[in-house]
């Protein structure tokens, strides 16, 4: 049958119909899919501000005390490996692995964890890579009770930081009961021997706490390199130290690398690559904190072999003079010795020979040394190398690049005190430091 014209009409009609509601509801899903699109976008933008945010308000609050951050870190790092030590032994825990802790936790300025944070800053690092830095920074606040552990036994040290040291302490816990037919020296042995074992455990736990460390993918084989290479330049160090010692060796040069590798190194160098290895940072930054704490740690040493010989003990926390009775060869003394040669002062030559490694030496005895160091000028010649090294410590920093000067303040105000420099507070920052040394 033949379709009439207005059943055509119709029919067209409805199959316009159809298409404008097939047209009008793709339109409509694909508004809603979009505008789905869009509020997931806001959500995870804004969750990502908030946790920007987050990090932020963190760094910020670490800026504000960074040693007080290092010392909570330690607090938890500690409580685990106490914890680790109380399962395997109760004696053992009791005797040596609490008194690493409270050797760790009771003293010290957190000088190298100080400067793996600002490294850190000054480079860039952000909120990943600024938990990696802490606990870094608590692994060498360990490196560093290892090394004056060791160093007091080395060197037959009473004092450290103003309480006997860690041999001397346990020597005294124990004297009482060395029995009958045992010498006094057999809890000398026994003191010297316990602070062996808890230098090794330091140095132990220093080594777990790396390992244990989530790193950035970035910066996990630089920061294992560097920690790696920093261990060995300290214990080499040590070893010119007591070498330097057992030859009377007497060259300026031998007492500047000693004091590089001992102590600069791994007090102010080695930590602030650490921190821009964790920021990622490029190698003009990198080779600009490199030349920064080699010279400000340079002349952190030589402040604390002056320390050593005119220091007040009360702030010290060691006698005196005693660097004079170990017989160190320090920059100060091959300086004072070049000096009287060279001027054909053989009465200054005698009071050194005399004086040094003399482990009886009276006061009075000291202060004849101490004359020697001022009348030959060896100690104005230090404190002028001190003051020049940090210049040219806060110098090298020019080269840095940063987008936080303030944190770049901090970092010059650090390592001016660190140097031993006379401290001068950066504009909009806060005071400098008390001036540096380790003792």
């Amino acid at each position: 049958m033949r379709r009439t014209r207005t059943e055509d009409d119709r029919a067209a009609a409805r199959a316009r119909v159809e298409d404008d509601r097939t047209a009008y509801g793709s339109r409509a899903a694909n508004g809603r899919t979009a505008y789905g699109s869009r509020a997931a976008d806001d959500r995870e933008a804004a969750g990502t501000r908030t946790a920007d945010d987050r990090d932020a308000a963190g760094i910020r609050t670490v800026d504000a005390d960074v040693a007080g951050a290092i010392g909570r870190v330690l607090d938890e790092v500690l409580g685990a490996r106490l914890a680790a030590a109380a399962a395997a032994d109760a004696l053992f825990t009791r005797d040596i692995a609490e008194r690493v802790a409270r050797f760790t936790l009771g003293g010290g300025k957190r000088l190298r964890g100080r400067f793996v944070w600002w490294g850190l800053r000054v480079c860039g690092g952000d909120g990943e890579a600024a938990g990696a830095a802490l606990r870094l920074a608590a692994a060498l606040e360990l490196v560093q009770t290892c090394a004056l552990v060791h160093d007091d036994v080395m060197d037959g040290a009473e004092l450290r930081r103003g309480r006997p040291a860690l041999h001397a302490e346990v020597r005294g816990q124990y004297g009482h009961r060395t029995g009958a037919g045992r010498s006094a020296r057999s809890a000398e042995t026994f003191g010297r021997s316990a602070a062996i074992l808890a230098g090794d455990l330091a140095l132990a736990w220093a080594d777990d706490t790396v390992l244990d460390t989530r790193f950035p993918d970035r910066a996990r084989s630089a920061v294992h390199a560097l920690w790696r290479t920093m261990r060995t330049e300290m214990v080499a160090g040590q070893y010119l130290d007591l070498h330097g010692q057992v030859t009377a060796s007497h060259s300026p040069a031998r007492a500047v690398r000693t004091a590089r590798l001992k102590s600069a190194r791994y007090s102010v160098e080695r930590p602030l690559l650490l921190g821009a290895a964790l920021a990622g940072a490029d190698d003009r930054a990198a080779g600009a904190l490199r030349s920064a704490g080699r010279c400000a740690g340079l002349a952190f040493q030589l402040h604390d072999d002056l320390l050593g010989v005119f220091g007040d003990p009360e702030e010290t926390g060691k006698p005196s003079g005693d660097d004079i009775r170990e017989g160190k060869v320090t920059y100060l003394t091959a300086v004072a010795r070049a000096r009287a040669r060279a001027a054909g002062d053989d009465g200054a030559l005698g009071v050194l020979d005399a004086a040094l490694g003399d482990p009886y030496l009276s006061a009075a005895a000291v202060d004849r040394v101490r004359e020697v160091f001022e009348s030959t000028g060896a100690r104005a010649a230090l404190e002028d190398k001190v003051e020049s090294l940090a210049d040219r410590s806060v110098a090298h920093l020019a080269d840095v690049r940063t987008a936080d000067p303030a944190a770049l303040r901090h970092l010059r105000a650090l390592l001016r005190a660190t140097a031993g420099a006379r401290p001068c507070s950066p504009p909009g920052g806060p005071p400098a430091a008390a001036r540096g040394g380790e003792r």
